[in-house]
This record gives structure tokens, C-alpha cells and sequence, in this order.
């Protein structure tokens, strides 16, 4: 069953009111897309500070040759989290598959992006789905018995913290079906500096992109937050090997939202995004806990990003 507009805002709302009672108030990255939100991230991808996008770009173009030989003719790509989906035709024109199904939450954006690779496939089946693919939901039908692949790129596999990536794989791996292939990307570990500026740019495009989230409450949850009594901030966290992005409360704040009070003092922040980077085995451990097995993996030259293809194992049951 898709997603309807009823339950996104109702997800939404829960999720929102959960995490700002929490004793570390956050709220998930999910909810930044909506349609301003994936707009300002389409140019954050475009700003020089930012590397991943360029780099699995050209890593993309690099390997599809290799690519298209490990991935059987016909099959269906489910693409999660796809978004504006800048990176889809490079895999759609190298494989040539039966029909694309994109993922995405924000379902206005979605659409636009399905319209415009249709006009760029015009042979090709595309069927958007709008639903939250960090939960569980179904696949369109017509394309049961086609072989699947599915792609998700963007080191978005970062975002979760390790025990959610587990649950996340094995989520696609139940969803895909043992043998089907995976194709993610995975950001590497690299000096602080650079890991800092991609995701603190001096253009302040990704302070304007997690701000919006306030905006979005205060239009769609009824609330009254101070946008400008927050300041974006991007920290590395060593130990947990991930960038952390938090809205810093610049002075006590009282605000509500859908009907309930919340107090941020100054100093204080809302957690709203983690990126994991992961060390050479690092990525390739997180599949195989959930359920992927590697079966080839390219990096750029500089060794700044990932892309690894995987298959999906059966279920295995103790004796």
C-alpha cells in the first residue's frame, strides 16, 4: 500500500512531537525534504565544497561498463530515496531496464523528476512510489517476476545510525527478494577539515536547508518556532566516525508545535542529521549484517568515495 498525504502528515507530526520531548531533542533528516527541502539539497550538491556528488557522479560514469555486466538484462530498478534523481539515467542508459520504480518521500518532487525522465525514457515503465523507504511499504505490481536491483546512492545509507542500517538492509533485502542486487554508494572517512566544510559551506545554503525544517513545522504543524533563534552547526564525531548536524539555540527558546510546549535552552541544540563515513572494510561489514553480500566495490582515485554492488542473501534459520 502507498503512502497517502494523510499519513505522511500524521508521520510527521508523530515523529516531530516524539523527538523534540526527548531528553536529546532531534528530529529525523527524512523529514528535511520537503519540496523547498530537496531543492535547496539539489543545489547543496552543486556547491564546490560539497564532494560527494561530483565524486560518485564521475565513479558512476567510471564503472558502468562493469556495472552493466553484473546486472541481468529486463530487470526492475528500485531506486530509494530518489529525489531530483541527477544520478539515475547514468545506471538507466547502461543497463536498460524493464521499468524504474523511484522511492521518495516528497511526493510533489517525486512526480516532477518521474515526468522528466519519462520525457527522457520514453520506452521505459516508470512508476514513482511515494512512501518513506525507512519504512516498511510495497513494491507496485507488474513487476513481480522481474529481476531486481536496487540503487541507492548518495552515501544516504549514512544517515543511520548502525543498528537502523542493519534494519534498513534487511528491510530491502526483504523487500527486493534473495538474489536481487544492491548498488550503493558509501562515503569514506577523510580529514576533518573537508568533512566540516562540505556540510558547513560558506555560502550557507545547508544552514538554509536545515533551518527549513523549523519553517515546515511552523506551516505544517501549526507551530510558532523562531526560525532566527537557531544557528546551523556541523560537528565530527571521532569516536562514532559520522558528521552530526544540530540547530544550536542562540538564546532560551519556548515554542510549540501541533499543540505542545517545548524548551530549548541557549547552548542547546536540536539533533537533526548524522552522516557515518566508513573505513575501507567498514561499509562492506554493515552489508553483510544486513544481509547483502559484496560482490564487487570501486572507489574514486582519491579514494573519497564507494560505490559497492551487492546480492541479496536467503533467509538463514538456526537448526
Amino acid at each position: 500500500m502507498l503512502a497517502t498525504l494523510d499519513e505522511q502528515n500524521h508521520a510527521f507530526r508523530d515523529d516531530v512531537l516524539a523527538g523534540l520531548s526527548a531528553p536529546i531533542p532531534s528530529v529525523p533528516a527524512r523529514w528535511l525534504y520537503d519540496r523547498r527541502g530537496s531543492e535547496l539539497f539539489d543545489e547543496i550538491t552543486r556547491l564546490p565544497s560539497y564532494y560527494p556528488t561530483r565524486t560518485e557522479t564521475a565513479l558512476l560514469h567510471a564503472i558502468m561498463p562493469d556495472v552493466s555486466r553484473r546486472i541481468p538484462k529486463g530487470a526492475a530498478v528500485v531506486e530509494f530515496g530518489a529525489g531530483s534523481a541527477t544520478k539515475t539515467p547514468i545506471l538507466l542508459e547502461a543497463i536498460v531496464p524493464a521499468a524504474y520504480v523511484p522511492v521518495d518521500i516528497s511526493g510533489d518532487y517525486l512526480n516532477g523528476s518521474a515526468l522528466e525522465l519519462q520525457q527522457r525514457f520514453p520506452s521505459l515503465d516508470i512508476i514513482p512510489v511515494i512512501a518513506d523507504f525507512a519504512r516498511p511499504f510495497t513494491l507496485p505490481g507488474g513487476i513481480e517476476q522481474l529481476p531486481k536491483l536496487g540503487f541507492f546512492p548518495g552515501s544516504t545509507i549514512g544517515n543511520f545510525v548502525p543498528r537502523s542500517a542493519t534494519d534498513l538492509l534487511r528491510q530491502f533485502r526483504a523487500l527486493l527478494g534473495p538474489g536481487a542486487k544492491l548498488l550503493i554508494g558509501m562515503d569514506r572517512v577523510k580529514p576533518v577539515e573537508r568533512l566540516i566544510a562540505a556540510y558547513d559551506d560558506p555560502e550557507g545554503v545547508t544552514a538554509q536547508f536545515t533551518l527549513n525544517l523549523l519553517t515546515r513545522i511552523n506551516r505544517e504543524l501549526d507551530g510558532d518556532i523562531p526560525v532566527d533563534a537557531f544557528r546551523h552547526e556541523a560537528r565530527w564525531n571521532d569516536i562514532l566516525s559520522r558528521i552530526e548536524i544540530h540547530l544550536v539555540a542562540m538564546r532560551d527558546v519556548r515554542f510549540s508545535a501541533s499543540g505542545h510546549t517545548f524548551a530549548v535552552a541557549q547552548g542547546s541544540s536540536i539533533h537533526i542529521e548524522n552522516s557515518h563515513k566508513y573505513g575501507p572494510r567498514g561499509g562492506r561489514v554493515q552489508l553483510l549484517a544486513g544481509g547483502w553480500t559484496p560482490h564487487a566495490e570501486w572507489t574514486d582515485p582519491a579514494d573519497d568515495f564507494s560505490i559497492v554492488l551487492a546480492e541479496a542473501e536467503p533467509e538463514r534459520f538456526a537448526p
